[in-house]
């Protein structure tokens, strides 16, 4: 008995746990539902999709699944892996699939991520680990949608309410780790799966501690409570000293996001096109990006990124025209008299939007334009600006993948509960662009149509595209095995290890 006691006390001893931080509690842990940054971020930990990514976000690769083909432009096959867990032990097969790709596309739930099913005509089990997907027509995106987690069949068939279900805070899952402790608005707990298909994790466990101050989060790196965490420009280049970099390396890449001022287009005012290309010649892009990032950004200047062929190169941003910004507010009614006034919305949830808004309300003044503030914490942001679309204009990002899919964010039908069209945008020519690229499947053809299709959404001006900013990761000198890809450092992180 003395000695399984010593070795529990050893094992528990030793047990190495990484320590990260997230702005805000999940709202749910359920891939298909997470729509929010917290949640994406600690769902990813918890669940797999078929396919992935591989370091440099070049190819696609297996997950769930060691093999996949096209029979044809309209059919995929999927072999699954034979070797798969759930976290309770339950074996993972096609039946899962199946049952998510059911939920998706189902009335029961509101999902961005159903828009990628769309096209599916059916999806079979030819037996237990192989599967046939046969679509509509030819899709541009038919193998990258299989990247949303899947969800375990055997949990939740016969659930009623999956948006409400206990399994959003209780979720089960095949990923590297599972979850073991939920306290909201202090602390989370992953464990590593001892199951996992891929070998165990060797850090035995992550512990995400719920810090909404950014300021506080950089602290607590600083001090090294935190292992990992995202820098901002102005710390790294004025806050951090010999000593910091003593203790943690560094890891710098062009994000695959921007950031963006979205004009609620349902409301009156936004709707005359003059106003907001006078709101978008009025802001100094190059100086927002100067002042919040020193020289870890670019500017923004469309709806794709530059590391996509999708990027048009001859769409340039306007250069600030203080003098022509106020003739086009004088043309639709506005002066000093009558001045344009509206909202800037966002969350505190990062250190640098709520400096942006700051600077966005300075450079508007110089045309006339009053601009009022509300600076919000994340969750209330979501609850009570974004999802009720309750704003004149927020401050947002989006995090985009390689492949970018225009429908999510700029078709209409995407304006709706649920969907990523929060400002409103409605346009039928880029809606018809939209509908007739997703079966091309040539990637020149497709990639000519979408540079057209960014063109016409800045001219819009739905958005004031803003900035691109460089993810700047400091790790523990303590965390061994990083291989920083053009993907980021979060790859292979079941092979990293932590030296207590």
């Amino acid at each position: 008995m003395r000695y399984f006691l010593f070795l529990f006390l050893s094992f528990n001893l030793f047990a190495s746990t990484l320590h990260l931080a997230t702005s805000a509690n999940p709202s749910r842990l359920n891939p298909i539902l997470a729509t929010d940054s917290s949640s994406s971020e600690i769902a990813g930990f918890l669940f797999n999709g078929l396919v992935k990514y591989d370091k440099n976000a070049a190819n696609i690769i297996g997950d769930l699944a060691e093999d996949f083909f096209f029979e044809d432009n309209k059919t995929l096959i999927f072999k699954l892996k034979k070797n798969v867990k759930w976290h309770d032990g339950e074996i993972f097969d096609a039946r899962d699939v199946i049952f998510t790709y059911e939920v998706l596309v189902s009335a029961k739930i509101s999902s961005p991520y159903s828009a990628g099913f769309r096209f599916v005509e059916r999806v079979e089990a030819l037996d237990a680990y192989t599967l046939k997907v046969r679509y509509k027509e030819p899709y541009f995106k038919a193998l990258e949608v299989w990247m949303m987690g899947i969800l375990p069949e055997h949990i939740l068939k016969n659930e009623q309410n999956l948006m409400n279900s206990a399994f959003n805070t209780h979720p089960i899952g095949t990923g590297p780790y599972k979850l073991t402790q939920l306290e909201h608005s202090k602390n989370i707990e992953l464990s590593a799966f001892d199951d996992y298909f891929e070998g165990r994790a060797k850090i035995d466990k992550i512990s995400f501690h719920v810090i909404a101050d950014p300021m506080t989060r950089f602290l607590m790196l600083k001090s090294g409570v935190l292992d990992v965490g995202n820098i901002e420009p102005m710390q790294y280049e004025r806050q951090l000293d010999n000593s910091f970099f003593a203790k943690f390396d560094i890891y710098q890449n062009i994000s695959y996001s921007y950031s963006y001022l979205g004009f609620n287009l349902k409301k009156e005012k936004f709707q005359n096109p003059k106003v907001r290309e006078a709101l978008s010649l009025a802001i100094d892009r190059e100086e927002l990006a100067k002042i919040l990032f020193f020289n870890h950004a670019k500017v923004c200047t469309g709806p794709f990124l530059p590391s996509t062929k999708a990027f048009n190169t001859e769409v340039q941003a306007p250069k600030q025209n203080i003098q022509r910004a106020k003739e086009l507010l004088k043309e639709a009614g506005y002066d000093e008299a009558n001045p344009f006034v509206f909202e800037i919305a966002t969350s505190n949830s990062s250190a640098i939007r709520p400096y942006a808004a700051q600077i966005l309300q300075h450079q508007l003044k110089k045309a006339g334009v009053v601009v009022n503030l509300r600076i919000m914490e994340w969750q209330a942001f979501l609850n009570m600006v974004v999802f009720p679309r309750k704003f004149d204009t927020v401050l947002l990002g989006w995090g985009l993948s390689p492949t970018p899919d225009p429908y999510m964010f700029w078709h209409s039908n995407s304006d709706k509960e649920g969907g990523f069209n929060l400002v409103g945008y409605k346009n039928k020519t880029v809606d018809k662009m939209i509908e007739e690229s997703q079966s091309i499947i040539d990637g020149e053809a497709l990639s000519s149509t979408q540079r057209e299709m960014f063109r016409l959404i800045v001219e819009d001006n739905p958005y004031l595209f803003l900035y691109i900013p460089n993810s700047i990761t400091a790790v523990s000198k303590n965390i061994k095995n990083i291989d920083n890809g053009l993907s980021g450092i979060w790859h292979n992180y079941i092979t990293w290890e932590k030296r207590e």
